[in-house]
């Protein structure tokens, strides 16, 4: 099949699982195109089933903000007809859905028929979405959709409660790639570089904005330190990193907390790390908790959205209300200050990130292709 795929080519977690999408489709031997304004942070290298074309936005005086959906509905419609695309995937339902429903338009009074499908994320939902000015567009995406899929029940199901949707939407999981020769709970993966011996490595990522409640993260530490000596790894950037950093000069715990910025080595922070910490407002998904449940990494988080679908209570981690510091600190405690306890929380959470293999979610998202190239292929038979 040859698939396009559009897509945010940041850190964020719709942009990384759009691109381990595409990559794992390349390696099964799909035609992958990634079409967006920059080449995605995960998107390394290139070979001869992956395909990058840039997005290219004139720059007018006459617009005062430039005209990206246009650039992106037109680059479409030239990228479908010179390498003969047969579907388009498109991750977040504005802008990419609506351009790519023009792009369909476009193509259609040229006689081309190609099916699009929409994956909803959650900010595209929950936060852009729910906007008043975007929501008619953003019902109108979503509806004029071949096929919708989300990342999470609780994504769909706020979906429809936020939206007048006459379309069934697809809960299809986020995923991991899980090295299985990678992840070994008893490997102590050179932690002297980060902590001393005795000292347990808390983590936390994401891009700090007041959705993660980053002070929640700092609270939650700096009650963690009190009892087990222990490091902090906070790893990202955002709006609310600044708020971070003054915080732990007022409960004077800096030498104890490291900021690394945006980073590349997610895996090996996470080989560092003894417990992950996720206390968001709410996540669509949790994709964050999964790849540090990938690397054996037991997870406390808040109990919104759709991360009671990925963090087992009491199992892979704990569950508490958002904004419950007390809770939290006393359940990171409770995993930390024993290490057989420890090492089977380790062990649990790599069993449940292995249901989110790519492997188990890959045959789902190619039975969908499937099904809607033969649709359309129907419909040009009829037509």
């Amino acid at each position: 099949m040859k698939i396009a795929i559009v897509c945010y080519p940041t850190f964020g977690g719709s942009g990384v699982v759009a691109t381990e999408l595409g990559l794992e489709l390349a390696r099964r031997g799909h035609e992958i195109h990634f079409i967006t304004y920059s080449q995605p942070v995960r998107l390394a290298l290139l070979n001869q089933n992956i395909h990058y074309h840039e997005v290219n936005v004139p720059e007018y005086p006459l617009f005062h903000y430039q005209p990206y959906e246009l650039a992106l509905s037109s680059k479409l419609v030239d990228m479908v007809k010179l390498h003969k695309i047969e579907i388009l995937h498109v991750h977040y339902a504005i802008p990419h859905a609506y351009a790519g429903y023009m792009a369909k338009q476009m193509l259609k009074r040229e006689g081309i028929k190609i099916p699009m499908i929409t994956t909803l994320h959650g900010t595209d939902i929950t936060l852009v979405g729910n906007h008043p000015f975007y929501k008619p567009a953003v019902s109108f995406s979503i509806n004029k959709s071949d096929y919708v899929t989300s990342v999470s029940q609780s994504l769909k199901d706020e979906t429809y409660r936020l939206f007048d949707i006459d379309k069934e939407i697809e809960v299809i999981p986020n995923f991991i790639e899980i090295d299985k020769n990678r992840v070994d709970v008893n490997s102590p993966c050179h932690r002297s570089l980060m902590a001393t011996q005795d000292q347990k490595i808390i983590t936390h990522i994401s891009n700090f904005r007041k959705v993660k409640r980053i002070p929640d993260v700092v609270k939650v530490f700096y009650e963690i330190q009190k009892q087990i000596p222990s490091k902090l790894m906070m790893v990202g950037e955002g709006p609310e990193k600044e708020v971070a950093e003054k915080m732990c000069e007022e409960l004077k715990i800096t030498d104890k907390v490291i900021f690394f910025g945006n980073s590349h080595e997610i895996d090996k922070i996470l080989c560092y790390s003894d417990l992950f910490l996720l206390p968001s407002e709410t996540e669509s998904f949790g994709l964050a908790a999964l790849e540090a449940m990938s690397a054996g990494v037991p997870v406390i988080s808040s109990n919104s959205g759709g991360l009671p679908e990925v963090n087992k209570q009491g199992f892979s981690g704990y569950l508490s209300d958002v904004g419950n510091i007390e809770e939290m600190s006393r359940n990171a405690i409770a995993i930390l200050s024993d290490d057989d306890r420890l090492l089977q929380f380790k062990k649990n959470a790599l069993e449940v990130a292995k249901e989110f293999d790519i492997q188990e979610i890959m045959p789902i998202y190619e039975k969908l292709y499937q099904k809607a190239l033969k649709k359309y292929e129907n419909k040009n038979l009829i037509s």
